[in-house]
């Protein structure tokens, strides 16, 4: 059965094989350029989650094999799409008609990188050779303006092949990154919100001159501060809309918050559970935010605990970030997850948008954001309220079972 087919029909299989079983299931099993066994695997590792694609790369490394080179190129390639990369990959070998990038990376700033991929720094690189496919590239337009080179290397001793790009005419031109930190900064962008935040990480892949510490301190600085929002998120109660007993309680410090892990969990399997409704495989934008491969499925998953005084049982915040995300994709859902509930709400994002006039709104100094409230009315039913209307948007027709 091909790779495709049974990881539709049988994902847990699919989930249980190594690399090398994965390659032997796409198409002939026979990776090289142009054959069906490389669209298969490139189109199998766009829908993977970010761990499995980490096993990958860990496996290729460790325990090498005939193709794991190849592998390794296009594992890094799809790291590159969760950066928010539009990736072009590259060759698995030049030809003397063909430019031998292993990728080009095209960030939303408009800055492209070519990208090239080795599995170990224990050879020199010809450096004016990766040079010189960024300047054929640039001269076919095939690449923009500005533009520099990226080196993925496997392992993380890279010391021989720093001092050669140091001494070497391209060193301006040229970073130099391990898969592990790779994957750490993708791993990262999965974690936090801020649209800043995945630029912050995008930069330190650009050659940037270091005499002047402010860039990387405001690049640590920014992702450090979009961590902390991220996690005050999972765990923050009624704000100013509270009633006078709430803030009473908040006041002397006997607020009861529900823990991040919670918070995480409940949303995994409401992720799961979307996933297998809409006959698709979720993968990770950040903490929040997921979408299928095509980008055609998109969700935003916000989680509350259940409070038990006033009015509103579940309280949530919706983002114009959020919104942005959702788009105009065919299929995109603002999805209100409840902690102690076996169901969740999926929102057809146009559904409220049709609504958002009549939400009461936040604004702080970075923008502003909708509440989203849920009442419980009677035998069990649930509905947002529409405070600005007096009547509340009923969600009987949009529960997901968990």
């Amino acid at each position: 059965m091909p790779l495709m087919a049974l990881w539709e029909s049988n994902a847990e299989a699919i989930s249980e094989f190594t690399i090398e079983q994965v390659v032997s299931s796409a198409g002939d099993g026979n990776l090289k350029d142009g054959s069906v066994c490389s669209s298969e695997l490139r189109q199998y590792l766009s829908q993977a989650q970010t761990e499995k694609l980490a096993e990958y790369v860990e496996h290729c490394l460790a325990h090498p094999f005939a193709r794991s080179g190849m592998v390794l190129q296009d594992v890094v390639n799809e790291l590159g799409r969760r950066l928010d990369y539009q990736v072009r990959n590259g060759r698995y070998q030049g030809t003397s008609s063909e430019i031998g990038f292993d990728g080009i990376w095209l960030s939303p700033e408009g800055h492209t990188i070519v990208v090239e991929v080795k599995t170990t720094d224990a050879y020199r690189i010809a450096l004016d050779t990766v040079a010189g496919y960024r300047s054929k590239l640039n001269s076919q337009g095939a690449i923009t303006t500005p533009s520099s080179i990226l080196i993925v290397v496997g392992r993380e001793d890279t010391g021989e092949l720093e001092a050669q790009v140091r001494g070497s005419r391209h060193a301006w031109d040229i970073r130099l990154i391990s898969a592990d930190a790779l994957l750490k900064l993708v791993k990262l962008n999965e974690t936090v919100e801020g649209a800043e935040t995945g630029q912050k990480i995008r930069s330190l892949l650009v050659p940037m001159e270091y005499t002047k510490l402010d860039d990387m301190i405001d690049v640590m600085f920014t992702t450090a501060k979009d961590v902390e929002t991220a996690t005050e998120a999972d765990t923050s109660g009624p704000d100013e809309e509270e009633d006078d007993e709430e803030r009473a309680s908040r006041q002397k410090g006997v607020w009861q918050f529900t823990d991040s892990a919670t918070l995480q969990r409940k949303r995994d399997v409401i992720v799961a559970a979307i996933a297998k409704r809409e006959s698709t495989n979720l993968l990770k934008k950040s903490r929040a935010l997921h979408w299928s491969s095509d980008r055609e499925v998109r969700i935003a998953c916000a989680i509350s605990k259940r409070y038990e005084r006033g009015a509103y049982k579940y309280w949530y915040a919706y983002h114009p970030q959020w919104d942005e995300f959702l788009g105009t994709a065919p299929r995109a859902y603002f999805v209100l997850g409840c902690v102690d509930l076996d169901i969740a709400f999926a929102v057809p994002a146009a559904k409220l948008r049709e609504n958002l006039d009549s939400l009461n709104t936040t604004t702080t100094e970075k923008g502003h954001y909708w509440h989203i409230h849920i009442a419980e009315g009677p035998r069990g039913s649930y509905g947002i309220v529409l405070p600005k209307l007096g009547t509340t948007l009923p969600l009987a027709g949009y529960e997901v079972r968990l």
